[in-house]
This record gives C-alpha cells, structure tokens and sequence, in this order.
C-alpha cells in the first residue's frame, strides 16, 4: 500500500487510494473559499433552501439528471431494485439488492451501518473529541439532552456519506432505541471545505441512543448535510443486526457512532489507514471491527 496525498480515500476492498469524488466541488470552494460566495452561504446552507431543492429534485423535471451522474460515478444500476425511476430524488433513495451489500451476522462482529468513508477519533478526557481539527464536546454533539459520563476513553467514529454513495443505513447489532430526538439547525456540506464551521454541532442531525446486545450502549447521529432535504427513520424500537434504520434523501450526509471504551475492537488495517489520517471507504454491512481481533 503506497501512501498517497491528503485528498484520497483508501478503498479496503480494492486495498488502493483513490482520489475523493466531491459532487459540485467547484461551486462549494466559491461558497466557502471566496467572500462573494460567502455572501450566498447563508442562505444556501438554510433548510428553507435545502427544501426547494427538494421539491425540484422530487420532480419529474430531474429525470434528466440521472442518466450523467450514472456515467460520471459509475454506478452500477444492475446492482438496484429498481431500473426506471420517477425522479432523481427517487434514483438517490434507490434501494439495493440484499445479495449486492451482505451484513457479517456472526455475534462479535462489528459492521459499517453505510456505504461511507470512515475515520476514527478518540473520545478524550471531559469527553471532548477532535474531527478534522475541530474539537466538539460529546455535549455538543448530542444537543445536551444524552448522559455521556461513560464515553471517555471511547471511540468516535464518522462514516461520511458522499454523493455516489448508497443512502441508506442499517442498524449494526440487535438491540432497541433508548431515545430519538431530532435537533434543528443548519446544512453545512460535510466535505473540507467546510473545516472552519463547527458542522456537527451546526448541522440539523437525529439522536439516537441504542442498547445493543454485544456492543454495550452506543449513541447514533445521522447529520444531514446540504441539499438533504429529509433524514428519514424507520419508526422502530426493537431492532435486529442488519435491519434497515433509514436513509437520506438528497445530499451527502454523514453517520457519527459513539462507543464506549472497550466495547469494539476495530480492524487494525482500519486503525493504521486512519491513523495517517485518512478515510478509509467501507461498504454496509462490512466487518470493521470485533469484540476479539480482526
């Protein structure tokens, strides 16, 4: 494994780096980068924009779409329930054939809940943790509203959702949900360009606190980001490994896991590729980690 620059993801399957895709990459260096488009950002990164995007999106209008993001991602169409869709937004929630994405079901496996780029962060002491540079409280993170005492010492791990990506997400053991709240706020894109905004603690996300039956208590953040007009959840309570959570309507999104010290003993292929700092491409219902050794 030859190491590469700061703007590659290691794909695990492929075991090689490969340059990050970053949808409308362009207009979101204007946005963030420059001072004319960072007039614009205000307005674009508030739900009441996100939400007209949505409704264009949901329309037969974007149809048109679909066919060159195919060509321009790759995406493998034979790999979906579905061939014809009604919409791009219909096309993005596409759903994938069970046989395409199969879930490691052995009890003391721990498994990626999406298609994603993982990186991991230690959950420090006062439970403060720093992604990309920026350091949040657990506090922070959860709106406040979640006991976190016995998260120090832990795990955080982000799996960020790109635009080519499958958007939707699975539960990653069985077990229920403690508690689900949702925390309004705004649309951040969840890529680089947006370092300098606290985007985790901005952007509107869901809570979930989960009792699960090999990994202990765990908390689940899903963070939408911008142009995602809707974080849908299933309204389950008891759940099983593998069972489907939600998914995000349009936009790249992000997963945050926190857990707790000495629960899950992550891949060490994953430990060293993150601990160079960079995101290593995982796909839904993929073995990252285990109660013993990977």
């Amino acid at each position: 494994m030859e190491r590469r620059g700061p703007l590659e993801v290691y794909n695990r399957k492929l075991q090689k780096y490969e340059p990050i895709s970053q949808y409308g990459g362009g207009l979101l260096e204007i946005l963030y980068d420059h001072w004319p488009g960072r007039l614009l950002l205000k307005a674009v990164i508030h739900p009441v924009f996100s939400r007209m995007s949505g409704w264009y999106y949901a329309s037969s209008y974007s149809r048109k779409k679909i066919a060159p993001f195919v060509e321009q991602y790759r995406i493998p169409l034979e790999d979906y329930e579905k061939q014809e869709f009604t919409s791009f937004n219909d096309f993005f929630t596409r759903k994938i054939k069970p046989d395409r994405r199969v879930v490691d079901m052995a009890d003391e496996s721990f498994v990626a809940p999406a298609d994603s780029k993982l990186s991991l962060y230690p959950i420090g002491k006062d439970n403060r943790v720093r992604i990309k540079g920026v350091e949040y409280t657990l506090q922070e993170l959860t709106g406040g509203r979640v006991h976190l005492a016995d998260h120090e010492g832990g795990i955080c791990m982000v799996f960020r959702l790109t635009m080519d990506d499958y958007h939707r997400y699975i539960f990653v053991d069985e077990g229920r949900v403690v508690k689900r709240y949702a925390i309004k706020g705004k649309l951040h894109t969840v890529s680089s360009v947006s370092k300098d905004h606290k985007i985790y603690r901005k952007n509107s996300r869901v809570v979930n606190v989960l009792q699960t039956k090999n990994f202990g208590p765990m908390v689940q953040i899903e963070v939408g980001a911008l142009l995602v007009g809707k974080i849908v959840n299933h309204p389950v309570r008891q759940f099983t490994k593998g069972m489907e959570k939600g998914y995000f309507e349009l936009g790249g999104s992000t997963i945050v896991l926190l857990v707790q010290k000495g629960r899950v003993e992550l891949c060490e292929d994953i430990l060293q590729i993150c601990g160079e700092g960079t995101e290593v491409k995982v796909l839904l219902g993929e073995k990252i980690g285990s109660k013993g050794s990977c």
